[in-house]
């Protein structure tokens, strides 16, 4: 017998030939882990992709509602900005995801099962190896190329929807103020949109408008700088300051105009991103021809490393995730997600300090790139240590004093607390009734069937619950056959009339 179910287990991991056994992963295990994990992290990743889709929406409608977008292009600017928001929703995602998975597995005590059948942690830890690099993976797509392209798609977007705003706004006989403080008439536009008979009004920066006049002219745009230029013919300039008066007469005359589209969307102006829509390559040349302690080289290698930092950042988070959905068990609260929250948030607050760190020059700009990698990773070996052990995460000689500092300090506070609260409800609940009914002019009236006596809100008996029977008035009380009770005698008898 013995020997038998040495020869089946052997048989379960592994094959025969002429040259020896050869292992064989086990398949089976590796798909259901993995398959408990991906539906938690596509639902996770609808749940928190709809979350900053609405909150990215609000300020966006703004610039929607300036440049007159349609649907067609507010899909394309969305698209544009969409991979930008992916670089915090992978993450927290894949995170999630694990927390969700093992939590699951642990308090079905499909955990308990897997160890009873011999599978260890570390058996179970190449799926989630797996899941995580390919999240990583995409999160370093995302990072290093989409982003830059979605940046630069952004810009020249928002220039576009500008312009085809003033050639909207631009018509025949008709002054224009899509240009800011130029104002434009045209008296023709023919087909080639070529203009005839222009007038110019010039107010930037100064007092008196500069009037420039023209036989013909026409409308040429610079993606590159952002800017179009009006190009006139055969015309002449007027120039008034204070009492001169000077008259320029000029065969051709070229006027620059930058264009400012409205394009912050809350805090951030997504057409102005030099570094953001730059290429990996792109960012490493730039670098070298700056000195290389001036604070714009390191501004450019810390968007280079940013890039990245953020998807080992991925692979090492939801590595962690795996501890922190060990934690739960049947009939105890599962802490995995409040735990995987601060960690996240711990892990982009010491990201954000270590790149403002590195990019004023006060340490070396790699290793403060790397940093929190470096520690999260230490953190994910020696949770995922502790759990393989089966010891809780916080030691105990650390546990318990926070425990105790809990109980005597911040426990009778949210207790106080607490009572204070219900107070205040009690109270609120007993003087609503009756602040209810004077301002409608009536009286709320609660009865008890078996003593055959009404009582009004003031009345100590008045949320009696033997008083389940409850009359608009005190007329309809009375017609019901009910009387006041000793208390509610005098108050019903001084009531005044019912109007």
């Amino acid at each position: 017998m013995r020997s038998e179910s040495r020869q089946n287990r052997t048989a379960a991991i592994g094959e025969a030939d002429g040259k020896g056994w050869h292992w064989r992963p086990p398949l089976l295990l590796y798909s259901y882990i993995a398959n408990e994990l991906l539906a938690p992290f596509f639902a996770s990743f609808l749940i928190l992709y709809c979350v900053f889709f609405l909150v990215r929406l609000i300020p966006l409608l703004e610039i929607v509602l300036s440049l007159r977008i349609g649907l067609a292009d507010f899909i394309r600017l969305f698209a544009y900005i969409f991979p930008h928001m992916l670089l915090y929703i992978i993450p927290m995602a894949s995170m999630a995801g694990v927390i969700v998975g093992f939590t699951r597995l642990t308090n079905d005590r499909e955990i308990l099962a897997f160890k009873a059948c011999g599978v260890s942690l570390k058996q179970m830890l190449p799926p989630v190896v797996l899941v995580a690099a390919a999240t990583a993976c995409l999160t370093g797509f995302f990072a290093a190329s989409l982003i830059p392209a979605g940046a630069l798609g952004v810009k020249h977007l928002m220039f576009q929807l500008a312009k085809e705003k003033i050639d909207k706004g631009l018509k025949a006989k008709e002054f224009t103020e899509a240009l800011g403080d130029i104002v434009l008439y045209v008296d023709e536009i023919d087909d080639q949109q070529r203009w005839h008979g222009v007038y110019v009004s010039d107010m930037r920066g100064r007092t008196q408008p500069l009037i420039t006049v023209a036989q013909s002219g026409h409308l040429e745009a610079d993606m590159d700088r952002m800017q179009v230029t009006v190009i006139l013919n055969n015309g002449t300039i007027h120039n008034n300051e204070g009492t001169d008066n000077q008259v320029i007469r000029f065969g051709r005359y070229q006027l620059q105009i930058s264009l400012q589209p409205p394009t912050q969307i809350g805090k951030e102006d997504v057409a102005n991103q030099s570094r953001g829509a730059m290429g990996q390559e792109q960012l490493l040349t730039m670098a070298e021809k700056l000195p290389p302690d001036s604070k714009l080289a390191r501004s450019y290698l810390s968007e280079y490393h940013h890039r990245l930092v953020l998807p080992v950042g991925c692979f090492i988070l939801s590595l962690i995730g795996l501890p922190l959905g060990l934690q739960a068990a049947p009939g105890r609260r599962a802490v995995g997600l409040p735990l995987g929250l601060l960690v996240f948030v711990g892990y982009y607050i010491n990201l954000t300090v270590c790149r403002n760190i590195s990019e004023a020059g006060a340490m070396p700009l790699v290793p403060g790139m790397w940093l929190p990698n470096v520690l999260f990773f230490l953190l994910a070996l020696y949770l995922f240590q502790r759990v393989y052990v089966e010891r809780p995460l916080v030691p105990e000689r650390i546990a318990h004093p926070i425990q105790n500092l809990h109980d005597r300090l911040l426990l009778p506070l949210w207790k106080r607390f607490g009572r204070l609260a219900a107070d205040i409800l009690a109270r609120w609940q007993r003087q609503a009734p009756s602040t209810a009914d004077h301002n409608a002019g009536r009286l709320a009236v609660r009865a008890d069937r078996t003593t055959g006596l009404y009582h009004l809100p003031h009345c100590v008996h008045y949320y009696d619950p033997q008083c389940r029977l409850q009359f608009r008035n005190v007329e309809i009380a009375r017609e019901a056959g009910f009387a006041p009770c000793p208390l509610c005698t005098g108050a019903d008898e001084n009531r005044e009339p019912e109007r």
